[in-house]
């Protein structure tokens, strides 16, 4: 065997070690806990997207939220593809269902302003997004990554983490946690 040959078979395997390597990396993360679970939901004010500041004002303040109904935290970014874009229809569905309840905020978080405008005009959320740039508020939640959800009871306590996209069943038993 050449060194050539000896290369391009090295390459291939090395691209392949790290494919299983992300594949059950993304499945550890999945399985972390939050740091926060039990502990009260850091607060923040931030400015929310334009599509949104006609209904819910120029800034969200999560405290403004807390004690009132329980949250469903999303963090999420418009070049986070295809998970965030698999879960945006259900979080939306689950909004519609359950706004009586519990409060949904979502979280643009280190994107683009017009990319995550185009975003909630594309999956037409109702629920408030804020627009965090730089992702202080991931950061203060200790977001692994994007999407990465947070389950908060009416009291701010942190219950559940989930990173990854959401399907229904998921989003069902996380509010079904901050119901009890």
């Amino acid at each position: 065997m050449n060194a050539k040959s000896l290369l391009g078979l090295l390459a291939v395997v090395s691209l392949g070690v790290l494919f299983w390597w992300g594949i059950k990396t993304k499945d550890a993360r999945e399985e972390l806990p939050s740091a926060l679970a039990g502990k009260s939901a850091p607060v923040f004010e931030m400015e929310l997207l334009d599509s949104f500041k006609a209904e819910w004002g120029e800034k969200l303040n999560l405290a403004d939220y807390l004690g009132k109904k329980p949250i469903i935290l999303n963090f999420w970014a418009s070049w986070c593809y295809p998970a965030c874009y698999q879960e945006a229809p259900i979080l939306e569905a689950g909004w519609r269902r359950w706004r009586d309840k519990v409060m949904f905020i979502a979280v643009d978080t280190q994107d683009e302003k017009d990319k995550g405008e185009e975003f909630v005009s594309r999956f037409g959320f109702t629920f408030p997004v804020v627009y965090d740039p730089r992702g202080s508020i991931g950061i203060d939640y200790g977001m692994y990554g994007v999407p990465e959800t947070f389950a908060i009871t009416r009291k701010g306590r942190v219950v559940e983490r989930h990173a990854g996209s959401l399907d229904e069943a998921m989003l069902t038993k996380m509010v079904q946690e901050v119901l009890k």
